[in-house]
């Protein structure tokens, strides 16, 4: 994990980027922006709650009961919800640290969000659904994992969000996941994964994936996008090469999309505990700006990489 964040700590710490963490009183997420506005990574947001303790050196603190731009915070998400919330109903959501932090990173007032560490993932994603949305052409969000051993890294998603995405929606993680990819110091290789490989088998499941690599390659020619394939020919060049020698993708893999969400939760779960990778995420994609979710187990190094991450993200389109 140490190479990457070196990695991107030298692409953000010209950048100057916003960050903003909504949950002001957790004592992780405090040691967190302490070490970021240290260091000058980046600007640190905290949203200030009645619980809050001592502001670091560094850290900004936006109170939302004296917020000068209140009115019209809640007047843009009224506009922005369009006709789903009435502007009474807006002022009360966006008494919630999420909803607030989420609109500070929606109106250009800060470059990603933070959050998770003591809220469910629902709390965090909800808000960016309603507000930030999804980017032109992507229908859903998806959770990617980056799994680091060593000085080996591979993503796997969707790991955390879809259970059942369909062609379309399988297409459009592997393309973003590509984009990840190479934000992370990867050449793209991705493997769109199945328990068959190149119509080893005919059924819905691998049809459905069959459709998505076509949709993919076509959405972006410029990346390195096949399957379906099991995982073994993906990954083990013996095996890609004996199933599957003309593919540009198979046996040297290291983006990995799964069919649905079981198969996705299984897997990364087993790298990690049997495999001994470390898994960072899930990692938020799709989105028009990053906002990404920590697991309440979060250590304040988490949060820590997860900003990083974040603002990482936010470079890239």
């Amino acid at each position: 994990m140490s190479t990457i964040i070196k990695s991107l700590k030298t692409k953000i710490l010209e950048a100057k980027r916003t960050i903003v963490f909504p949950e002001s009183d957790d004592g992780r997420i405090i040691e967190a922006a302490k070490r970021l506005a240290s260091e000058g990574l980046l600007q640190p947001i905290l949203i200030k709650t009645d619980a809050m303790g001592d502001v670091p050196s560094g850290v900004k603190v936006i109170d939302p009961e004296t917020y000068e731009g209140y009115n019209e915070m809640v007047q843009a998400f009224v506009e922005r919800r369009a006709g789903k919330c009435t502007y009474e109903e807006a002022e009360a959501l966006l008494k919630s640290p999420n909803y607030f932090g989420t609109m500070l990173v929606y109106l250009g007032l800060a470059d990603g969000l933070v959050s998770g560490a003591a809220h469910s993932t629902g709390d965090t994603v909800r808000p960016a659904l309603q507000i930030i949305k999804t980017k032109p052409g992507i229908s859903r969000t998806f959770g990617y994992f980056l799994m680091v051993r060593d000085d080996e890294l591979l993503i796997m998603g969707d790991c955390a969000i879809n259970p059942a995405p369909d062609a379309k929606a399988l297409a459009e993680f592997a393309v973003e996941s590509a984009k990840a990819a190479a934000l992370f110091g990867l050449e793209p290789k991705v493997a769109m994964l199945s328990f068959s490989t190149k119509g080893s088998a005919d059924t819905d499941e691998t049809i459905k994936v069959r459709q998505a690599v076509k949709i993919a390659q076509k959405k972006a020619p410029e990346y390195a996008i096949d399957g379906e394939m099991q995982f073994d020919a993906a990954y083990v060049e013996s095996v890609g090469k004996k199933k599957c020698a003309d593919s540009p993708v198979a046996g040297c893999a290291n983006t990995f999309i799964f069919p649905d969400l079981n198969s996705g939760n299984i897997g990364y779960k087993i790298a990690q505990r049997l495999g001994g990778y470390e898994a960072i995420g899930p990692i938020l994609a799709g989105l028009n700006q990053p906002v990404n979710d920590l697991s309440r187990g979060c250590s304040s190094d988490d949060a820590y990489n997860t900003a990083i991450i974040t603002a990482a993200q936010s470079l890239t389109k």
